[in-house]
């Protein structure tokens, strides 16, 4: 039970919450830009940041910055004061972790699923998951600050909610993030794969980029934004769907969305693999391509240079309207050598006009198989510590309210 000393500290630390939340984002590192940033006075930042360390939210770390008089300790959030947990749903499997807010994966674990029985037993397993994984690192519900869920799904992220034709057969319209949200605990954030793995890739490897276009060429196609820094989603958060922008040919191929000539049937995983069948070869999907392409086979090295040109076609005109600095080409497919890529150049800088290709590059990703999980840990631990919510974290997860 929290007695009026608990009471008043836990006060002191929630008046400080425009500070973390400047802290977290990166945006102030010291005493001198948090007075910079906020207007407020030296004894205003000096009392509200030292209710943030004494309630275990903020360090000084032993690192300085230069300064034009004495050096200035850096100020870090303390990653270590509350836990995320994540959970990337895949065709046939489930993979969940336990993070830290930097984020870092503590634990994670992984196990079967089948997408055809719907939300309920899906996100039964997901709850779960979770608790046996706090669980096992000795870490209480009370650590619990947030969860992530990444997709293979278009996502209304306003809503929290599946929307639109996808291998979630039966989950469009079902209210995930509350259901999640009241079996764990914890607000809950939802998402598709391929903005996660976008939103990776930027905070890790490419935080000085404000303009980036992020490929996934898989088993699909999809792309994901960041305009001035931010993920842009688009109004009902469909922005980026580039897979199923539809090509003029004489004989379209048809697409798993039922329409006919989309960039999907053309250049993905699935439809390579098709194509490849069809010639003899055995390839289910497109770790089956990269591994023919990895044993030099012709023919499957034909299909992905066709298949980059593809991709190069629609992202010339992406560029023309959006005009981004860095195009990350990421996906399975990304890793069939250059051949990918080179086609992907080629339309490119063929088609856009010299001002918009002047200093683009286009480049492989530099994610491992974690942008997912990272993705929506990251995308949950932006939600919680936005200025509008951080202070109900600062209130629930202070040491003192939790003595």
């Amino acid at each position: 039970m929290q007695n009026d000393s608990d009471r008043s500290e836990i006060a002191a630390a929630a008046s400080g919450a425009p500070l973390l939340s400047l802290i977290a984002s990166g945006r102030a590192q010291s005493r001198a830009e948090l007075i910079d940033r906020t207007g407020l006075s030296r004894t205003t930042v000096t009392q509200r940041l030292n209710a943030l360390i004494a309630a275990g939210l903020v360090d000084e770390a032993p690192k300085t910055l230069p300064s034009g008089g004495r050096p200035t300790r850096v100020l870090e959030m303390n990653t270590g004061f509350g836990v995320i947990l994540v959970a990337d749903v895949g065709e046939s499997i489930l993979r969940t972790a336990v993070t830290t807010l930097e984020p870092a994966i503590l634990a994670e674990s992984t196990c079967t699923i089948d997408l055809r029985d719907g939300p309920l037993p899906v996100l039964e397993r997901i709850a779960g998951q979770f608790l046996s994984l706090l669980d096992g690192i000795g870490r209480p519900r009370s650590d619990l600050l947030a969860a992530g869920l990444c997709l293979p799904a278009p996502v209304d992220f306003g809503a929290g909610r599946v929307f639109g034709p996808s291998i979630l057969t039966g989950w469009d319209n079902f209210d995930i993030r509350s259901w999640l949200g009241d079996a764990i605990g914890a607000p809950v954030v939802v998402e598709n794969d391929v903005n996660l793995m976008t939103l990776s890739e930027s905070r890790r490897f490419w935080p000085e980029v404000e303009q980036l276009l992020f490929i996934k060429a898989g088993t699909g196609i999809g792309s994901g934004i960041i305009a001035d820094g931010r993920l842009y989603r688009g109004a009902q958060g469909a922005a980026g769907d580039i897979g199923h922008i539809q090509l003029n040919s004489a004989d379209p191929p048809l697409c798993r969305c039922g329409k006919l000539g989309c960039v999907e049937a053309r250049a993905a995983g699935w439809a390579l693999a098709r194509d490849l069948r069809a010639k003899g070869f055995e390839a289910e999907n497109a770790r089956d391509i990269v591994a023919l392409v990895q044993a030099n086979q012709p023919e499957a090295i034909r299909c992905v240079r066709e298949a980059g040109r593809v991709l190069g076609e629609v992202t010339a005109d992406v560029v023309s309207v959006l005009n981004p600095s860095t195009i990350v080409i990421g996906g399975t497919l990304s890793g069939a050598a250059d051949h990918l890529l080179s086609g992907v150049r080629q339309l490119v800088f063929e088609r856009s006009l010299p001002l918009a290709t002047r200093e683009l590059q286009i480049v492989r990703a530099k994610s491992d198989g974690n942008g997912g999980i990272l993705g929506a840990a990251q995308l949950a631990i932006d939600t919680i510590l936005r200025p509008e919510t951080i202070e109900g974290v600062i209130v629930k997860h202070a040491r003192f309210a939790r003595r």
